[in-house]
């Protein structure tokens, strides 16, 4: 991880809310491979999205996960829309609001953009079913 991150309060607020909705592993294995190259965005993201936008009093947490599935799936973002569906353990979005999400996509998105989003959703409810079963004896995270 490259060392010379600005930790100011943004900073330090946008890592808690980003460990609180993505978990620890997935942010420890994102911190793991931040080199030189990549730490500017890596400070971008973690004061903006998760230090202002995330950390927000207006939506709550599941209300913030429903409208980020929506924008990756209109947008085609497969990785980013299955880490944000997995993400839903902690927001507090059930496999129904996804759901709702996914159909409002189909019409203000297109019936192609939902129906892939709903291909990619499945399979990271799949994997997170797969990943709580008693018979599963790793963490679950995504590896990325």
């Amino acid at each position: 991880m490259a060392e010379n991150i600005d930790k100011n309060d943004r900073f330090e607020q946008g890592m808690k809310t980003r460990r609180a909705v993505l978990g620890d592993a997935h942010v420890d294995r994102a911190q793991t491979v931040t080199t030189g190259f990549d730490q500017p965005f890596q400070q971008l993201i973690t004061e903006a999205a998760w230090g202002s936008v995330w950390s927000g009093n207006h939506w709550t947490k599941r209300e913030r996960s429903m409208v980020t599935i929506a924008l990756l799936a209109a947008l085609g973002q497969d990785e980013e829309l299955a880490m944000h569906v997995r993400a839903t353990v902690n927001t507090g979005a059930t496999e129904a609001d996804i759901r709702e999400a996914l159909l409002h996509v189909a019409i203000y998105a297109g019936v192609p953009a939902a129906n892939h989003a709903f291909k990619i959703a499945k399979l990271a409810l799949t994997s997170m079913k797969a990943d709580s079963s008693p018979d599963n004896s790793h963490d679950g995270e995504e590896t990325k």
